[in-house]
């Protein structure tokens, strides 16, 4: 969160921004407010770039939601995707094409609609660890073969 350079506390942030001759000179061009400090987050232009990273990924979840995506769109794209039944992929097994589908179900369900892991796993009847990785091997998956929740 922004804040006022007139609400500075303690020397070091003063010293980190010039000193007070700096935070006057800074006033004086208009800029009386920072968004970052780099003894904490980074420089301001880092703080910026991670801001609008998160408005972006907001602004997806915000979009696909508003579009009808819930988990169970996820399980039909993700059923039409693979050629697999929905409760095939949902069920509990550990063959390839069930484990490859149910990790991109995972993926996108957690990424794209912020769906929570302890969420996932409890309607999979999988353990948050195993959510947890099913996450990060189609995360690869879908990087590897171009695979998109949207078309």
């Amino acid at each position: 969160m922004p804040f006022s350079l007139n609400e500075l506390v303690g020397g070091g942030l003063i010293r980190g921004l010039g000193g007070w001759d700096e935070i006057k000179k800074m006033r004086l061009t208009g800029q009386d407010r920072i968004k970052g400090d780099q003894r904490i987050l980074g420089e301001s232009d880092f703080v910026m770039d991670v801001l609008s990273e998160s408005e972006e990924r907001f602004s997806r979840k915000l979009r696909l939601r508003s579009g009808g995506y819930n988990f169970e769109k996820i399980l039909e794209r993700v059923s039409l995707l693979f050629h697999l039944e929905k409760d095939y992929i949902a069920g509990r097994g550990r063959q390839n094409d069930r484990v490859q589908a149910r990790d991109l179900l995972c993926y996108w369900s957690a990424m794209d609609l912020g769906i929570p892991m302890v969420d996932l796993a409890k309607k999979l009847d999988m353990t948050l660890a195993s959510v947890s990785c099913a996450f990060h091997r189609a995360e690869k998956i879908a990087k590897k073969w171009g695979y998109q929740l949207q078309n």
